[in-house]
């Protein structure tokens, strides 16, 4: 995802309300999260339907990222030979 660019992504809700089209054009086009401010500070931010799915998807494996850290903390995680050593044995290898 492009980062804001404070000159054209930032904008009031009320012309947001007034140029809905305009704005979700802006979205497409530039693909570029836009927010939305209310007397001058930010109440939301618009992103594209696909960028969005993409930001869930890393969130995702953030996630696990995030528990497998922690399993390997506590003590539950394996060595690296076992698993290597369980996924080629999965594979057939």
């Amino acid at each position: 995802m492009s980062r804001v660019r404070v000159d054209e992504d930032i904008r009031p809700l009320s012309e947001f309300r007034a140029g809905v089209a305009t704005f979700v054009k802006q979205l497409h086009e530039t693909r570029r999260p836009m927010v939305l401010t209310q007397r001058g500070r930010g109440v939301a931010v618009l992103v594209g339907a696909h960028e969005y799915e993409r930001m869930q998807e890393r969130l995702e494996v953030l996630e696990e990222v995030y528990k497998a850290e922690e399993q390997i903390t506590s003590g539950d995680g394996i060595a690296h030979e076992d698993a290597k050593a369980r996924v080629l044995s999965r594979l057939g290898q």
